[in-house]
C-alpha cells in the first residue's frame, strides 16, 4: 500500500507570510528542503511548483520527494498527478492527498478520487 502526498508548492509556500514574495525561487528550495526531512507518514512526496519557484529546486526525485515543474499552471499539473497516483493506488492499494487551500482546485482533485489537506496541516507537520 502506497501513501502520495501531492503539495501544490504555491499555495503552501503562500500561507506563510515570510516574505516569500520577494525570492519565490528561495521559497520553494525552502519547502522543498523542509518536506525531505518532515515527519509525516507518506511513502511518496509531490512537489508542485511553477513560474519563478520553478528556479528554486530541479524537477526530479531526491528520496522520497519528486520534484515536478507545471509547464502552464500550476492546478492542472496538480490534478494530473492526482489523477495518475490514484490510478496506482487503485490497483496496489493506497491513498492520494492534496494539500491546497485552493477551493476550485480541491473540487478537481476530490474529481480525481483524492483528498485534500489544508496548508496549515502540513505547515504543523514542517
Amino acid at each position: 500500500m502506497t501513501s502520495t502526498l501531492i503539495v501544490d508548492g504555491a499555495n503552501v509556500v503562500g500561507a506563510r507570510p515570510d516574505g516569500w514574495w520577494k525570492d519565490r525561487a528561495g521559497a520553494a528550495l525552502r519547502l522543498h528542503d523542509q518536506l525531505l526531512v518532515a515527519d509525516i507518514e507518506y511513502d511518496v512526496v509531490v512537489l508542485v511548483l511553477e513560474g519563478q519557484a520553478k528556479g528554486g529546486v530541479r524537477a526530479g526525485r531526491d528520496a522520497h520527494v519528486r520534484t515536478v515543474h507545471a509547464p502552464k499552471d500550476g492546478d492542472t499539473t496538480i490534478v494530473e498527478e492526482a489523477r495518475k497516483a490514484v490510478e496506482k493506488a487503485a490497483v496496489k492499494g493506497g491513498r492520494v492527498v492534496v494539500v491546497t487551500a485552493d477551493r476550485a482546485l480541491d473540487a478537481r482533485v476530490h474529481g480525481a478520487g483524492a483528498t485534500t489537506l489544508s496548508p496549515t496541516w502540513l505547515l504543523s507537520h514542517l
